[in-house]
């Protein structure tokens, strides 16, 4: 009975291990995202879209004031970025962007009228 009991347990546990991996390792494929769904989460998250004309003629005419966020990983940082971007890497699955949203706001600090892009 014992032995039984350890069994279930076990199994339980590595039931419980495997959701767990699941759930935080998901990554986050998106559906193939229409400009309307780029627009649709740009307005919802206070954010001004710009043409990658504008950011080219902002990055020659006032680089000084731009904060560029590189959100890729280390590697793909290290393997070329944008002059003066910032990296602050952004792993693609939900449970890593939620856990890391209060360390981007407190990286970006309190300063509203800076100009931000991330690429």
């Amino acid at each position: 009975m014992q032995n039984s009991k350890t069994t279930f347990i076990a199994l339980i546990a590595v039931i419980i291990t495997v959701v767990v991996l699941l759930i935080t390792n998901h990554a986050v494929t998106p559906k193939e995202a229409t400009w309307e769904d780029v627009q649709t989460e740009a307005r919802s998250g206070g954010y001004r879209l710009i043409s990658t004309e504008e950011l080219a003629t902002l990055y020659q005419k006032e680089s000084g004031s731009l904060l560029l966020v590189d959100t890729r990983q280390d590697w793909e940082y290290r393997t070329g970025h944008l002059k003066g971007a910032v990296l602050f890497p952004m792993e693609p699955t939900w449970w890593s962007r939620w856990r890391k949203a209060s360390a981007l706001e407190a990286f970006l600090g309190p300063d509203k009228d800076r100009r931000i892009v991330f690429y």
